[in-house]
């Protein structure tokens, strides 16, 4: 693994400054670095950010713009409501070296065809992990499969979307081929910030009953089950928790991470990875940075999760 750091320079500016929540991107830009240069990173690795065809992704801000009932009815405007290209360079412009093109069927039929276009999505974007996804459905083996060989490196699922239980025998094969891979598949599986049919730890914990070795990275920490799905990564030591939107203003007002737990995420130091859903945030970029700092778990575990636990799993 390349070590991808730089000398310590100077202190992170505050979440609440005027820089943080500056005026422009570059600002934000410039406050990014000095986050980064004071943990001596001269990168980020960014496992939670969303590029999907332009005509999806303008269905998913709608959704969001009218307060679609699994956002929880929250007032939740999109930062970074821009073109593919843009919202690209923007996040190399905050330093991030890789990043994911989390994308995800509500339907059966979607899959597939999302698959390729993440494919070419990947092939034209070298600095983005080839991301895949899937649904229970017939087929779903085979073009799992598929998107394997073709060199996908993360895989999306996304329960309460989908509004699937991740435990349905249909997708019993792909777990079992993607654990054997060792592909680790981001999952929104948490009830927050509206609960599903499905979500929750129970199912996901049935799932790894029958495959413990599968990698599955629980997007926004479990929220709101934060402490049961941390129980979950003390359990099966292929279960990992990305930071999407946790500990950040915005979800502390309706969500709050139990202070009780911080022990326990400092403990999963090595199993904490940075998420951020990227363009779909009602803040900042740096905000979910300074959010993560101000937890006061010290440098080097904000560095693991920046950087490192991120680029051993996927080898970067």
């Amino acid at each position: 693994m390349n070590d991808h750091r730089t000398a310590p320079a100077t202190p992170a500016t505050p979440v609440g400054s005027a820089v943080a929540h500056g005026s422009g991107h570059g600002a934000e830009a410039e406050a990014v670095r000095l986050f980064r240069e004071r943990l001596g990173l001269a990168g980020l690795i960014d496992v939670h950010t969303h590029f999907m065809p332009e005509r999806v992704l303008h269905k998913v801000w709608n959704y969001f713009d009218t307060n679609g009932p699994l956002i929880g009815d929250l007032e939740w405007p999109i930062t970074y409501r821009k073109e593919e290209a843009e919202r690209t360079a923007l996040l190399r412009s905050f330093g991030v070296r890789s990043f994911t093109a989390m994308l995800y069927p509500h339907k059966p039929g979607m899959a597939a065809w999302l698959n390729a276009w993440a494919a070419d999505f990947a092939g034209r974007t070298p600095d983005c992990l080839h991301t895949a996804t899937l649904f229970p459905e017939p087929g779903v083996e085979t073009y799992v499969r598929a998107a394997v060989e073709a060199g996908a490196r993360v895989f999306k699922a996304h329960v309460q979307v989908g509004a699937y239980d991740p435990a349905d025998e249909l997708l019993d094969g792909a777990w079992g081929l993607l654990a054997e891979a060792g592909i680790p598949v981001v999952i929104h599986c948490g009830s927050g910030p509206a609960p599903g049919k499905y979500t929750g730890p129970g199912p996901v914990g049935r799932v790894l009953a029958r495959h413990p070795g599968l990698r599955l990275v629980v997007a926004h920490m479990g929220m709101p089950e934060y402490e049961e799905f941390t129980g979950l990564a003390e359990r099966y030591t292929e279960v990992r928790l990305d930071t999407t939107m946790a500990f950040t203003d915005f979800t502390e007002r309706f969500m709050p991470f139990p202070p009780r737990a911080l022990p326990r995420i400092a403990a999963l130091g090595d199993r904490v990875l940075l998420g951020s859903d990227f363009p779909n945030i009602p803040y900042p970029y740096v905000h979910q940075l300074h959010a993560l700092e101000r937890l006061e778990l010290g440098d080097e575990w904000l560095r693991a999760v920046c950087h490192d636990n991120a680029a051993r799993l996927f080898g970067l």
